[in-house]
């Protein structure tokens, strides 16, 4: 997203299409599951009203259920459907795939950006 190597978006949960703490994707991620997303309680039940349930565990699949504050790869479609609603929740652009851009117009992920530099002391 922004112009470097992918960074991680999360390891505990861990998430990623391919379950590798990555927004990477592939042709057979039909979902597009490239945004990181720094999810909040608000978001957690948009997800949960329109039939995308996060908070549930479903162990089976590994899958713990999420929390506030959590880092998940979201689906861009299901974050523009948020954004669009009041309810997105906040972005990790450094651990977002470009290909959100196919979604989702950029200065939507920007005015929702929560990216911390690798030196947080040279934040003004």
């Amino acid at each position: 997203m922004l112009g470097g190597e992918l960074e991680p978006c999360g390891f505990d949960p861990l998430t990623g299409f391919f379950r590798d703490g990555c927004c990477r994707t592939g042709p057979e991620d039909i979902g597009s599951h490239t945004i990181c997303a720094v999810v909040t309680a608000e978001f957690l039940e948009h997800q949960r009203r329109i039939g995308n349930d996060l908070t549930t565990p479903l162990p089976r699949f590994g899958f713990p259920g999420l929390s506030p504050g959590d880092r998940w790869c979201v689906t861009a479609a299901n974050w523009l459907r948020a954004y669009n609603d009041g309810a997105a929740a906040y972005v990790v652009l450094a651990s977002t795939h470009a290909r959100a851009l196919e979604v989702v117009p950029l200065e939507a992920l920007r005015r929702l950006a929560v990216d911390v530099p690798p030196d947080p002391s040279t934040l003004q």
